[in-house]
Order: C-alpha cells, then structure tokens, then sequence
C-alpha cells in the first residue's frame, strides 16, 4: 500500500517540476533569442514479484510479474528550434537564421546567445544588453579579415580614412571596328594624389590607318601634374575582337603641387573591337580622399562595414558565430547566455555563412515559445498532478480501513 503512495508522490513531483518549466517558458515567450524547455518522464524502477519461466514440453513460459515505483524526470532539454524574425529597423539589431551562437566575453569566460541586440559602450565596444563584449574577427590596415583568432569587437565613431594615392585603374567599352582611320574616341579619368586631392586625365583613342589598331594619347588636364612616362600607347586587336596589347599599361605622372609621384596601373584589357557604336569609360579606379565614420551597418555575412564620408565602405571587424554538435547539450547561464558544457562538444568557430546560418540586420529573432502548446502542456501536467494527488488520498483511505479493523 505504501508503495502507491510514493509512486503518488513521485509523479506529483514530477508535474510540479513540469509546470515549472512550462511557467518558465510562458514568462519568457517575449524574450529575444529564448530557447523553451521541455519536460520528460520514465519509470523509476520496477519491483519483480517473480521472474519469467521459460516454456518446457510441457508447460508453456510465463512473463515475470513487476510492480513500478514511480516515474523520475528523464531530461529537461533546451528545444533549440529556430524562433520567428521581428524586423527592428535598427542598425544593430542582428538575428541569426539558422544553426549558430553569438560569440560574447565576461571576463576570461566564453558564453554564447543567440539575442542580437546590441549596443555601443563608452570605449566603442559591442556588447550585448548584459555588457558581456561580443567577439568577431579584427581586420589589418589592408581591411582584411584575419580569422586567426577572435577579438573584441570596436567601433570607433571618430575612426577617420587617410587618403590613398590611387595605383590601378581599369576602363571598358567598345571601339567600332570599322570606323574611318583618325576617328577619335576620348575618355575622362580622375585619379587620387597622395594628399586625396583629384587629378583630371583626359586618354584620347585614335584609330589608325591600319586594321585593328588604335593608338591612345593620355595627358593631364590638372594644372602642376605632367605625364612624364607612358603617355602614349598602341591597341591591336585580333579578328574576334579582343585586345592583343599587354596589360597592365604603366603610367607616370610628376606633381608639383605638394603630393608625391603617381605610378598607376592602367588596365585597357575590358575594352574590345566590335562593328557597333564606340563608347569607352572608366571601371573602377582605387585611391581615395581623407574621409569621416558616418555611419555602419552590419552585413549577411557578419561584417561591420563603416561608411565614411568619402564615399567608400570598408570592413571594420566581422561577427563571429559558434556551432556545437550537440548545442541542447550548451547549459543556461542567465541573461540570454550559454555556456559550454561537457555534452555540448566543443565550439566550431567561424562566420555566418560557411556551415553557419545567415545574419540578418535590422531583425531580432523571438523567443520560440508556441503559448497555444504551452497551455496545452500545462493543462495536462495540472491534471496529471491532480489525479496522482488521488492516488494519494486513495491510498490514505485504504490504510485508515485496515486501523479501523482493530477498535
């Protein structure tokens, strides 16, 4: 009789440890990045009354006779599906879509979540709404990523771009290839000093008497800037229409206003010689002027990208993200946060992107907390403890009988 009471009790104990859980999820069905909990049972043990027999030629075998003793918790286990996406606005909201942890810093301890709010401290550090220091991958002066290892992530907002002196350059088009013999074709170029101040270059294409042939003249237009080598060049062109010359093409300019020499590359080799209408332009030119952190944002990839004032975007630091084989094995340490544990494996570290989910900016990612399904589970877990409660009074009654035997 006894051992129906315990049983009782251990099942009350079990839907009261569910029902904390399912309040648990409920309070945090707003959360961002939560990941809800789950409850499951198994029977604790089993008492053997007798054991099974095995059949003879006489008899057939009997099953072995077992009274259970209750049910114990079997797991609490950290649902790790992904949540709906809220689009913000903000520029440093980011949500994960797919598999991948956050990487964050408290102290000399790694932690890992999946909110992506974050913010900007007084030293210009990322952090989450915890402070702990989100980590990425730091860039070298060239702004490429170095993924040997991770970094706090900062943000300088009076971060400023030195000028760069511009040193290739690449142009396209078309030259027609029946145009008459002196047909000119002309081209405006603007090229960064050292000092980021414009220098104006004017490459006038001529065609030759000769099949497919041009000659280039290129000359300064900006006052103190000669052209002192390279000035001058020859197309050919072979009969389906592409570029024979060697390229690079090298040009020298001397400056006299204060700014160093220019050495560019002049890259020709996109422009071809087909019978249709000749237009040639400029491709891309690198170089820049001094410029000002406007503003940044945060890419698919993970990659915070500043925009300075001069027009050009360049990588500041990259985000990082975790994946662990068994991430319902990470442990819950409050805040948002988890933490490696024994079952979890260890973390596999890169961007987003490369076996990782993608990054959204502008969006958070909701808690995945289903409250229809919660209270369904809450519903049964109430009744399930109400009627081992029964059990209980039940077996009360049957005890107070048998001490009613002796009066």
């Amino acid at each position: 009789m006894l051992r129906s009471m315990y049983s009782g009790i251990s099942g009350m104990k079990n839907f009261q440890t569910k029902l904390d859980v399912i309040g648990n999820n409920i309070a945090n069905v707003n959360t961002y990045g939560y990941k809800k909990g789950r409850v499951t049972f198994q029977d604790l043990m089993n008492q053997t009354v007798s054991g099974a027999s095995r059949a003879t030629d006489n008899r057939g075998g009997q099953n072995a006779m077992q009274v259970g003793l209750g049910s114990t918790l079997a797991s609490i286990d950290s649902i790790q599906t992904q949540g709906s996406l809220q689009t913000t606005g903000r520029s440093l909201d980011v949500a994960v879509s797919g598999d991948g942890f956050f990487m964050v810093r408290q102290g000399n301890n790694a932690l890992y979540t999946r909110a992506g709010n974050f913010y900007l401290d007084s030293n210009g550090s990322l952090v989450t709404g915890g402070g702990a220091l989100v980590q990425g991958y730091p860039v070298d002066a060239d702004g490429v990523v170095n993924r040997s290892g991770v970094a706090d992530i900062k943000i300088d907002t009076d971060t400023t771009m030195a000028p760069q002196a511009t040193t290739k350059a690449s142009y396209n088009g078309n030259l027609k290839a029946t145009a008459a013999a002196g047909t000119k074709v002309e081209i405006e170029s603007k090229v960064k000093d050292s000092q980021g101040n414009d220098i104006s270059l004017n490459i006038t294409l001529t065609k030759d008497a000769g099949n497919n042939a041009w000659t280039a003249n290129i000359s300064g237009l900006t006052n103190g800037v000669t052209v002192a080598g390279g000035g001058n060049l020859s197309f050919s062109f072979d009969a389906n229409g592409k570029l024979t010359t060697a390229m690079p093409h090298d040009l020298s300019l001397t400056n006299s206003n204060g700014a160093n020499n220019l050495d560019i590359e002049m890259d020709f080799s996109n422009i071809t010689q087909f019978d249709s209408s000749s237009s040639a332009n400029t491709d891309t030119v690198n170089g820049n002027s001094e410029g000002y952190l406007e503003s940044f944002n945060i890419g698919s990839s993970g990659e915070v990208n500043g925009v300075f004032s001069n027009g050009e975007v360049r990588v500041l630091s990259q985000l990082a993200l975790a994946t662990f084989s068994n991430p319902g094995g990470l442990t819950k340490a409050g805040n948002n946060l988890f933490q490696e544990s024994n079952n979890s494996g260890l973390p596999n570290m890169g961007t987003a992107g490369e076996g990782r989910g993608s990054l959204q900016s502008g969006s958070l990612e909701m808690s995945n907390v289903d409250l229809s399904e919660e209270f369904t589970e809450m519903i049964t877990a109430q009744r399930g403890f109400q009627a081992n409660t029964r059990i209980i009074t039940t077996s009360d009654e049957i005890l107070q009988e048998l001490v009613n035997l002796k009066r």
